[in-house]
């Protein structure tokens, strides 16, 4: 075992599964996909610490457990269908494929887009469709898919994103204003056509995603 073999491995016994992420699926997807690929070189050393580390533009890549109980909350199973919102870097789009049976995976930058495009085809993660999209605007986006997750925080979940969830489907997303020392990460679920219910999960803080704010579209709790 080489040492980002070992730091991987560390990651996952002393860091993620202490924050009660015991799903064994998601720990074995965590061990096998290469976090450090989806990095800059220069922060490679890093890619296995609990720190949100740069990847360009603004953005970042999320600590490993924060990813850890995003994938969880999600509860993903082989035949799902799941959008994620921010491809970023495509770490956690590549773990996300690998948990269900395909992945829509939004990008607004186009560079970020291509790396992601680049890294993903490198591991062979084909169930994937990438697109470059602001996902703040409404797209042609499929119906019903059974797990949305966003990759940034946001003031309030817009309903377009609430109605493109099937019965029974979970979105992920970390709910707070920028300006705050902290969010409440929330996992809602859709009972029926006119009903949905939300649960926090645990307080956390992350950069927001590009163009999204409180609307008058925007479901608020």
């Amino acid at each position: 075992m080489n040492a980002l073999q070992q730091a991987r491995q560390n990651m996952i016994e002393q860091q993620v599964r202490p924050w009660d992420v015991l799903d064994q699926r998601v720990l074995d997807v965590l061990a096998d996909i290469p976090r450090d690929q989806f990095v800059a070189e220069a922060h490679r050393g890093l890619a296995y610490s609990d720190y949100q580390l740069p990847i360009g533009f603004g953005q970042t890549l999320f600590k490993p457990t924060l990813d850890g109980r995003l994938l969880q909350s999600l509860a993903l199973d082989p035949t799902d269908t799941v959008l994620d919102i921010g491809t970023g870097s495509g770490y956690l789009t590549a773990c996300m494929a690998r948990l269900a049976h395909h992945c829509d995976s939004l990008e607004i930058h186009p560079e970020l887009h291509a790396k992601a495009k680049l890294q993903l085809e490198q591991l062979n993660v084909s169930n994937v469709s990438l697109h470059l999209q602001d996902a703040a605007d409404t797209w042609d986006a499929r119906d019903e898919y059974d797990a949305i997750a966003f990759g940034g925080s946001l003031q309030a979940i817009p309903e377009f994103y609430k109605h493109k969830l099937a019965i029974g489907g979970r979105l992920f997303a970390v709910l707070g204003d920028p300006s705050e020392p902290t969010m409440e990460a929330v996992v809602m679920t859709r009972l029926s056509e006119s009903e949905w219910t939300i649960d926090s999960l645990f307080e956390t803080q992350v950069d927001p995603l590009i163009n999204f704010s409180v609307t008058e579209k925007a479901f608020v709790f």
